[in-house]
């Protein structure tokens, strides 16, 4: 899924060649080269600080972790011979954080024997440093679906919770902490030219106003942390356990994250309703971590081959009901049936605010069965007999080869015979659910009681 998504962004926002480039003046742009070398001495100045621009350099209590003598593009030293390094420890926290504030980590590469503090005139360069940052802290959205009994009013919600969504409302913005991230050093001396870097990778290579050459990519890695192991900033902790690692990474499977983390440019209906959920996204991620390989390759065939098969199932029920000159056979009522189905699906999770492709999707297919009835019936608009005086009044007419068939008798009877046997059961089940069920209102209740039916016995 990564491969694909790369993949087509590559192929969709391809740059021009480098040799193209030119500046103002109509001269041909030189490509650029990395200003730390292959196998440069390095040191590591990790601070975690509450603001965005960081200047303490001379607190130390700033300083989370210090490594010296790293080498630019070392794919074997390190615990694990892979180039890696690790290191724990716990930040303290203020007052400020533990009230949904934010807390920041910057991280200075240098070449060794320099420092990152531009004030030391002896041991800065500026083209020997580089620089990132980037808040630690996740805001996370917790909702609060507020239901109950309909008819005792209880409720089995958290206290607590419903206190919390009475002083901030249904939806509270917390702050969450996360305890390992990885800071990616990219192996990589690319002849970019500026301007040319093509999307997202653009957003990472930094070059330099002066000589035109960019400073190494750094790119901090969460993809791998999971929305379980996220936990709230409140109160009662004063200091957050903190696993900072540090690795080389390969220019292609930067290309893959970069891609993959990048949201959408065409995520013009908004970030909730177009981008998948962290939940979702998660979902993917155990996926790829947990699943065989083989099972994993399998399950990708199967979904395509059933994406293929729905997408095929729609064009035939086009075609069929296009195509179909008498109705003989076929059930009139279960068009009908299949449009107040749709209708219910629909209206239920637009009342549950599910993922907006599934609402397309649905929606999709209750515009084809409502063209379905076009084809079943003969549609018109009564001009003379108006709504209110306003509005045509729509008429239903059965079509000739419906009526003259022994079709009709035996739809009746069919939906005759099944009525005795399903309403019964609704009504059952309307009971059941508004005795032992907690709903947001009445509203919510006949949707999820008709649709909780459909379900069963649709």
């Amino acid at each position: 899924r990564i491969f694909i998504i790369w993949a087509i962004s590559s192929w969709f926002r391809r740059g021009p060649a480098p040799q193209e480039q030119s500046s103002a003046g109509g001269t041909s742009r030189a490509p650029s080269r990395n200003l730390f070398p292959k196998d440069t001495l390095m040191d590591l100045y990790v601070y975690i600080s509450e603001h965005e621009h960081f200047t303490d350099f001379n607190v130390s209590s700033a300083l989370f972790w210090q490594k010296r003598d790293l080498v630019y593009g070392d794919w074997t030293s390190g615990e694990n011979a892979d180039g890696c390094y690790e290191h724990y420890g716990e930040v303290d926290i203020s007052q400020s954080v533990q009230q949904n504030g934010s807390i920041y980590i910057h991280v200075y590469f240098t070449k060794s024997g320099f420092h990152p503090d531009p004030r030391q005139k002896n041991l800065y360069r500026r083209l020997a440093t580089v620089h990132t940052s980037r808040m630690i802290n996740k805001y996370k959205r917790r909702r609060f679906q507020k239901t109950k009994n309909l008819l005792t009013g209880e409720t089995e919600a958290d206290p607590e919770m419903i206190k919390r969504a009475e002083d901030y409302g249904p939806v509270e913005v917390i702050s969450h902490w996360h305890p390992n991230l990885t800071i990616n050093m990219v192996d990589d001396h690319t002849p970019w030219v500026k301007g040319s870097v093509p999307p997202p990778l653009d957003q990472y290579v930094k070059f330099d106003a002066i000589s035109g050459d960019y400073y190494p990519i750094l790119y901090f890695n969460d993809y791998w942390n999971l929305q379980k192991d996220y936990f709230p900033i409140n109160e009662t902790l004063q200091r957050l356990p903190f696993r900072l690692s540090f690795c080389p990474l390969s220019l292609w499977r930067w290309q893959l994250y970069a891609a993959q983390s990048t949201k959408s440019p065409w995520n013009f209906l908004g970030e909730d309703l177009y981008e998948q959920s962290d939940e979702e996204q998660d979902s993917v991620k155990v996926a790829l971590l947990e699943t065989n390989p083989y099972l994993l390759a399998l399950t990708i065939i199967v979904s395509i081959v059933h994406s293929i098969f729905e997408f095929l199932a729609f064009k035939n029920d086009i075609q069929f009901w296009n195509s179909r000159q008498s109705l003989e056979g076929l059930s009139v009522r279960s068009v009908f049936f299949g449009v107040f189905q749709s209708l219910v699906v629909l209206l239920y999770i637009l009342d549950n605010e599910t993922n907006f492709v599934v609402q397309v999707s649905v929606f999709i297919g209750l515009l084809i069965d409502l063209w379905k009835i076009t084809k079943v019936m003969d549609v018109r608009l009564d001009r003379e007999n108006k709504v209110a005086g306003v509005f045509p009044r729509v008429t239903f007419k059965d079509k000739s080869t419906y009526i003259e068939s022994s079709t009709k008798v035996y739809d009746d009877m069919a939906f005759r015979y099944l009525s005795w046997i399903l309403f019964p059961l609704l009504g059952c089940y309307a009971v059941y659910s508004l005795l032992y069920l907690e709903h947001k209102g009445w509203y919510s209740w006949v949707l999820s009681m008709l649709y909780g039916f459909l379900l069963t016995f649709g």
